[in-house]
């Protein structure tokens, strides 16, 4: 079983910034992809930003340039830096990954989520 924890998440202004992370724990092989989603109320859940195991990433168009996804391999932890945010980035943020067990399967898990309010 796998556990991701997030925090980061808060109250700021617009043009303000937030880090969040999530960190992964258990008894894994490795994790593979590991991804940040959102959902603000009345929408549905979206993917904001991917990293590989690579370090390849990916991010959706409205928040390319703002922010900014890493990760540590070492510690398990996947990081998203929010920069130049706005009220439109509002949400509930939700890690996700993809972990592989020595049995050779492969499982996908998410955090519980952690809340991002920008106030105008």
């Amino acid at each position: 079983q796998v556990q991701l924890v997030e925090s980061g998440g808060g109250l700021v202004q617009a043009g303000g910034s937030l880090r969040l992370s999530c960190a992964a724990s258990g008894s894994m092989f490795s994790i593979n992809a590991m991804n940040w989603y959102r959902q603000a109320p009345g929408k549905q859940r979206e993917l904001v930003a991917g990293i590989t195991s690579g370090g390849s990433t990916a991010y959706a168009d409205s928040v390319k340039g703002r922010f900014t996804i890493s990760r540590d391999n070492a510690k398990n932890t996947v990081y998203l830096q929010m920069n130049s945010l706005k009220p439109d980035d509002t949400a509930v943020y939700y890690c996700y990954a993809v972990a592989a067990f020595p049995t050779g399967r492969s499982y996908q898990y998410w955090g519980q989520g952690t809340q991002v309010t920008v106030s105008s």
